[in-house]
């Protein structure tokens, strides 16, 4: 367990440090465990939830399937009230559902890939969906904001990259966690860290997200050329 000073003279707990024992120093790393910012300010309840999607694709196919199914049905229907046969098609099924048990290999298959498409829609229906945008804090009752994952990692990356000591990041956005992978090429681990987590803990601060996503960080040495 370390403690570093911040830059306003306080002390902040920082999490807890691991490190390679091995005997090879390039294979070191120290990783912080999980770090939650500090809640929200007065009047930031972090209540607001994820975008919904639209779902055009899937209304679109799922419109246009019942659209052609009811035309084919509707037609049937007019060509057999207008003293012409039923299509075969229709014969041919009405004959299968007469014949076939309900234990059938066809009509349990059947069953089974209408009983998915159900609770794929159902699914669809009930899930907001748009995962890859985080909400923002509202300050507008009128007006929301989101915040794409990728930009979000882009900025992390950035900031992460003014650390002194750092070599190159690699940052992985989720809606609950941020995970940063730095390469340093010089400066103690530790110090990196630490740096990071101040610097990182700030950039999230300063994204302005409903629910900040937990840091983790993890810092490694080059590996060996050859």
């Amino acid at each position: 367990m370390s403690e570093s000073q911040g830059s306003e003279g306080t002390t902040r707990q920082l999490p807890v440090i691991e490190k390679d024992t091995g005997p090879d120093p390039l294979d070191q790393s120290a990783s912080a465990a999980d770090y939650r910012p500090p809640p929200a300010a007065d009047g930031e309840d972090g209540g607001d939830g994820r975008f919904w999607s639209a779902r055009r694709i899937p209304a679109a196919i799922t419109a246009l399937l019942l659209f052609l199914v009811a035309g084919f049905f509707l037609y049937d229907i007019a060509s057999v009230r207008a003293d012409r046969p039923a299509m075969r098609w229709r014969r041919e099924l009405a004959g299968q559902l007469a014949e076939r048990p309900l234990d059938d290999t066809w009509v349990l298959v059947g069953a089974g890939v209408a009983a998915v498409l159900g609770l794929w829609l159902l699914v669809l229906a009930t899930t907001p969906g748009l995962r890859s945008v985080l909400p923002m804090r509202r300050t507008h009752a009128d007006v929301r904001a989101g915040l794409h994952r990728d930009l979000a990692a882009l900025v992390l990356r950035d900031r992460a990259m003014e650390v002194s000591g750092v070599q190159s990041v690699r940052v992985r956005m989720s809606r609950r966690r941020a995970d940063v992978r730095a390469v340093a090429h010089f400066r103690a681990l530790d110090d990196v860290r630490a740096d990071l987590d101040t610097t990182l803990a700030d950039a999230i601060r300063g994204l302005g997200l409903s629910r900040p996503p937990a840091l983790s960080v993890h810092v490694r040495r080059p590996g060996r050329k050859g």
